[in-house]
């Protein structure tokens, strides 16, 4: 299982330099991959639940964030072989012919080092400020990764939709042939079918581990009946671990306890067939050196965990 770790763009690590210099410590560390988030607000008065706290809030280290883009474009010009990614972008915000525009660029920037993650979001406040509907975003996700499909690839069909696309071409094609990865955030069944008819995997974060190996069966099950190869996807999963000076019980949540048993955990994840684990220390570290020095102590940990 690969390890990659969240780039640092949140916080107190939302700081350039301070970007250039942990990129360049997690190529030379041999970590496999760097991802960006997409916060865009921090609401006076939420109208929707932080989904993945206990309590609804949005986490201190995100009330800080670089643009995901401009983050992976820095990294790209100061590393020669670690992959880029975004973990994830909201896709529905973005007219799909500037975002495949933009991921394109950071491809060509990177020489062919991107890993495009997408997801739908769940803030009102920030869809609203976007000028973006929330309802049916997962059609408009469908609509989204046909378009980007179509624009990478050359062709210059007309497109109706949301969006009228005359016949033409985008004036930047990506690096990768035929084109980047794209992973997809989903928790619903159909968000699960999706992956399974049109993405190259799957990108969980906050899940209990029994959601996880069940939505990855159902993913796999799903790809071979619309007549893919599972094989050919990958199961990458996001954690942002959060450290306490004692074990904790039984219930506890995932990635949550002390080192030992969030060591476990990363084994665990190895366990479940996870092809990549990004390992987002943001909220928990104080220096930026930590970010990679934790990430790899976690990995090394993992190979001598026991996972009951």
């Amino acid at each position: 299982m690969r390890i990659g770790i969240g780039l640092p763009q949140l916080g107190r690590f939302a700081d350039i330099d301070t970007l250039r210099r942990v990129a360049n410590a997690a190529e030379a560390s041999g970590l496999s991959s760097l991802w960006a988030i997409d916060r865009l607000l921090v609401p006076v008065n939420p109208r929707t639940a932080y989904p993945a706290s206990a309590d609804g809030t949005l986490p201190p280290e995100q009330h800080t964030a670089i643009d995901p883009i401009v983050a992976l474009s820095v990294a790209a010009t100061v590393t020669d072989r670690i992959r880029l990614g975004t973990s994830v972008l909201i896709a529905p915000w973005y007219p799909p012919v500037v975002l495949a525009r933009a991921l394109a660029s950071v491809d060509v920037a990177s020489a062919g080092r991107l890993t495009v993650g997408l997801g739908v979001g769940w803030s009102l406040d920030e869809y609203e400020a976007v000028g973006a509907p929330m309802r049916q975003r997962g059609r408009r996700l469908d609509e989204i990764l046909e378009l980007l499909h179509s624009l990478w690839s050359g062709r210059t069909q007309r497109v109706t939709g949301q969006e009228r696309i005359e016949p033409a071409s985008l004036t930047v094609r990506p690096a990768q042939h035929p084109r980047p990865p794209i992973l997809l955030a989903a928790y619903t069944a159909a968000g699960l079918d999706r992956i399974a008819r049109s993405a190259d995997g799957w990108l969980p974060t906050s899940l209990p581990f029994d959601a996880i190996a069940a939505g990855w069966t159902t993913i796999r099950d799903g790809a071979a009946a619309a007549g893919r190869d599972p094989d050919a996807l990958e199961l990458i999963v996001r954690a942002a671990p959060a450290f306490t000076d004692a074990a904790l019980g039984p219930t506890r949540a995932p990635f949550t306890g002390s080192w030992r048993q969030i060591a476990d955990d990363v084994a665990h994840t190895r366990d479940l067939g996870a092809h990549e684990l990004i390992i987002d220390l943001q909220g928990q570290m104080t220096r930026p050196d930590e970010l990679v020095d934790t990430a790899l102590e976690l990995a090394a940990g993992a190979i001598t965990a026991v996972v009951t």
